[in-house]
């Protein structure tokens, strides 16, 4: 539909999806430019050596002390992803998420064999993650994992010490896996200090970290991630379906090992401009009638509630019948982060991962729809009340 609005004349602002137009360092990619390759190998199943050797330093500024052998490359975190959940559970197994969640974690749970079992999380409390009496009541004798992201993809929440202790408490408890997916570890908020799940004592055999460069160094295309644990046995599973693919991207980890060279600057630059687009999100969706959203903590996603009929068909209408000043916005319908039926209907994901001034203007367009949207719910005074 965005392909088609774009071949009528339409300006489509992408605030569906996470593609920052952030520029990758270009100092990292000229050193691969400038590497003399002879013959372009696989690389080893595990990841290229020198390229784990570096990152042990990167996690060591997390307070993370790792050895190369704990760190296992993939192609992009959705491999790491992947080969986890074929690693820990058994087929019929299932594991336990907050929603709304990433929707490909559905995806690879559905390729893995594995049940999707999940705690609803609500937009009136920004997605904070449900209460421990609430996760437990959901965990059944076949529950073997909990997966959250954070901070989170789709909703910007994040999650503080004190809730990852309490997860815990529960991982301990009941001998499950905790999975943590920490690819926008770098795009926290408000002063708040990222605490990574690799940190919290008791649960060392535990913890299974999901990570990319993806994101950190917009570099979504090199197809770069990593799994990071210390259970010794987990890393000898995942290296034999490591085996079976051969090896990740070897100028993709060319890539991600130049980009460790990168000053802080670069990121300490990049998440001031974050920051500086979820004000602007934020800002504008307090000011549209009836929208209920939230200030998200991390990463750069926001939900928000909209006063439409279905957001599927809101964003279908956005593409096929709107336009505003030759422009229209592509947004991610909610329903589909959600795995409970009904849930997510009025609501979207937004992605502010284009600059402040396309923001403005795709907030603009927003707002005009609506207004004019024929689907539009009127909302009530005390609804409006409850939502500001």
């Amino acid at each position: 539909m965005a392909e088609n609005a774009k071949a009528h004349g339409k300006r489509v602002f992408h605030l569906n999806i996470g593609q920052p137009d952030i520029l990758t360092p270009q100092a990292a990619l000229q050193a691969v430019k400038d590497k003399t390759i002879p013959v372009l190998e696989y690389s080893p199943a595990e990841g290229i050596w020198s390229y784990r050797q570096k990152l042990t330093g990167y996690y060591k500024k997390y307070n993370v002390d790792l050895t190369p052998n704990q760190i296992m490359i993939t192609t992009g975190a959705s491999e790491a992803v992947y080969f986890t959940l074929l690693a820990c559970l058994e087929a019929g197994e299932n594991i336990l998420m907050p929603e709304p969640f990433y929707a490909n974690y559905n995806g690879f749970a559905h390729m893995a064999g594995v049940e999707v079992r999940t705690v609803t999380s609500t937009i009136d409390t920004g997605f904070a993650l449900p209460s421990a009496a609430e996760i437990e009541r959901h965990l059944t004798s076949d529950t073997k994992a909990i997966l959250i992201c954070n901070p989170n993809n789709p909703t910007g929440t994040f999650y503080p010490k004190e809730t990852l202790e309490e997860l815990a408490i529960i991982v301990k408890k009941y001998d499950l896996f905790l999975i943590v997916d920490e690819v926008y570890r770098e795009f926290c908020y408000d002063g708040q200090a990222f605490v990574s799940a690799l940190t919290i004592q008791g649960i060392e055999e535990n913890v299974i970290v999901i990570d990319s460069i993806s994101k950190r160094y917009s570099a979504c295309g090199a197809r770069v991630g990593a799994l990071v644990t210390r259970n010794e046995s987990v890393l000898s599973a995942i290296n034999r379906y490591a085996m079976l693919r051969l090896g990740a991207p070897a100028l993709g980890q060319l890539l991600g090992e130049a980009l460790l060279d990168i000053d802080d600057s670069y990121l300490e630059a990049v998440k001031v401009e974050y920051n500086l687009r979820r004000m602007t999100v934020y800002n504008r969706l307090q000011q549209m009638e009836g929208v209920t959203s939230y200030l998200p903590g991390g990463a750069f996603y926001c939900f928000a509630k909209f006063p439409v009929d279905d957001a599927d068909r809101f964003c279908q209408w956005l593409l096929e019948e709107f336009e505003y000043n030759g422009a229209t916005v592509m947004l991610s319908p909610g329903a589909a982060f959600y795995v409970t039926p009904g849930l997510g209907k009025d609501e979207v994901r937004i992605a502010y991962v284009i600059n402040v001034e396309a923001l403005e203007m795709a907030m603009d367009c927003l707002e005009r729809a609506l207004e004019v949207y024929p689907g539009r719910k009127e909302v009530s005074s005390l609804q409006l009340a409850v939502a500001q």
